[in-house]
């Protein structure tokens, strides 16, 4: 028969040790961090790519050091802050830029992505960015932000001049480079009358017929003729992707007279193969009237 003081000596041991044991490894493992509050730069929401979460924490990188905005900053050589220009269009606002290194708009997209990847797969202005052949998947103005993801590419203007991006950070945040005077921020997206819409970036392997344009302000049209309305201009070389081609208008520029059109569904938009670097037809781009019905 176990003792009074023996009962009392045994209930003190379990105790002691429902108290003090060690918790067991499973308890013990880490749980994933939680997405930044609102209003801070980070992730606010599920389902972004790692590298679009890199890309964001790269450019919250930059707010958290209290980057400038400059006009131009980000577009040397390389990615990465650089010392601004004086905007021609806001001399005034801007008079301060050449003495701050920071980023402009596009500046700023392009480093974040340059960090995400190792590689300089958004190089050049807004509208470049926008438009380029690295798109995942597009979204009009009228979609709103419901099928939007953290690191999307947000862009206002019009298709002929798309002036402003930003990255999309989730929970109706965006993380951008502004305006001259200011610093780099988290803002509320402005989904006004000037907002365009958003693409998502494919960081991976890139599809389709991919080439590259000469010239420049080569416009893009929307239908394969010249009287078409414009859609976009090519400031300079640009790498684009090609759906079909097809034998439509005459054209004759530059030296060189061709029939044949390219249409470039990340553009929504034909341009003449004048301007694509290649034959007049390009081998392996097949016909846009001899492909099957979708």
């Amino acid at each position: 028969m176990v003792s009074r003081t023996g009962l009392i000596r045994t209930l003190i041991a379990l105790l002691a040790f429902l108290f003090w044991a060690p918790v067991s490894t499973a308890a013990a493992v880490p749980t994933a961090p939680a997405a930044a509050a609102a209003g801070e730069c980070g992730v606010l929401a599920p389902g972004a790519s790692a590298a679009a979460e890199r890309a964001i924490a790269a450019a919250c990188a930059e707010v958290a050091a209290g980057t400038w905005y400059t006009w131009g900053g980000g577009h040397g050589a390389q990615p990465g802050a650089t010392y601004g220009q004086v905007d021609p269009t806001d001399p005034d606002d801007s008079a301060h830029d050449p003495e701050r290194r920071g980023f402009d708009c596009s500046g700023l997209v392009r480093h974040a992505y340059a960090q995400a990847t190792g590689s300089d797969i958004l190089n050049g202005v807004a509208s470049q960015q926008y438009y380029t052949h690295r798109t995942a998947e597009r979204f009009t103005a009228a979609q709103g932000l419901a099928p939007l993801l953290p690191g999307d590419l947000l862009a206002w203007g019009t298709s002929k001049d798309l002036h402003h991006i930003a990255i999309y950070l989730g929970a109706g945040k965006m993380v951008e480079a502004k305006e001259s005077g200011t610093k780099l921020m988290v803002s509320d997206v402005r989904l006004n009358g000037n907002y365009y819409g958003a693409v998502r970036v494919n960081t991976g392997q890139v599809t389709g017929h991919i080439h590259q344009t000469w010239g420049t302000d080569v416009w893009t049209k929307a239908e394969p003729r010249l009287a078409a309305a414009r859609v976009y201009a090519f400031p300079y070389s640009t790498t684009i992707r090609v759906e079909c081609q097809k034998h439509a208008e005459w054209v004759s520029s530059d030296g060189y007279e061709n029939d044949v059109w390219s249409y470039l569904p990340d553009y929504k938009a034909w341009v003449t193969n004048i301007y694509i670097k290649g034959p007049a037809w390009l081998a392996g781009v097949p016909d846009c009237d001899q492909r099957p019905t979708p």
